[in-house]
């Protein structure tokens, strides 16, 4: 069986560009980091206010976001 290195996190989505994302988990823009489109996946939640974020779990940590 093959494991998953993705996670899902309930992320607030702060500013987007082209390239990047700039999310936090606690919802303070001074937490906020840049997460690459190219490395993660960004989906908004049916709340309409928080978003789920599936990345690798390296960048999640490296990000501080687990």
């Amino acid at each position: 069986m093959m494991r998953s290195d993705l996670v899902d996190l309930s992320v607030h989505l702060h500013h987007a560009t082209l390239k990047a994302w700039l999310v936090s988990d606690t919802g303070d823009s001074e937490d906020a980091v840049r997460i690459p489109h190219s490395q993660a996946e960004l989906e908004q939640d049916p709340d309409g206010r928080s978003y789920t974020l599936t990345c690798p779990e390296w960048l999640a940590k490296e990000k501080g976001l687990v």
